[in-house]
């Protein structure tokens, strides 16, 4: 194999991870909060922008995901 479809499995297995994980994070914590919202809907405005700063937080994984995966594909020739 030649460096180019190195650098192009790399960038597919950086993307595939950098979106399959966090994804299930934002699921998983997308759930608690709606259980906790449920449970307790007094808190919900608390519960609310602690879910959305995480889920940001989280969304960032998959951003730099994403610009590892452009450097990588702008070292194929």
């Amino acid at each position: 194999m030649t460096d180019s479809a190195f650098y192009a499995i790399a960038a597919a297995i950086a993307i595939a991870f950098s979106t399959f994980f966090p994804a299930l994070g934002q699921g998983k914590a997308a759930k608690a909060a709606l259980e906790s919202i449920a449970r307790q809907p007094e808190a919900a405005k608390e519960i609310r922008s602690t879910l959305l700063l995480s889920l940001a937080l989280m969304e960032a994984l998959t951003i730099y995901g994403l610009l590892i995966a452009f450097m990588l594909v702008g070292k194929i020739k």
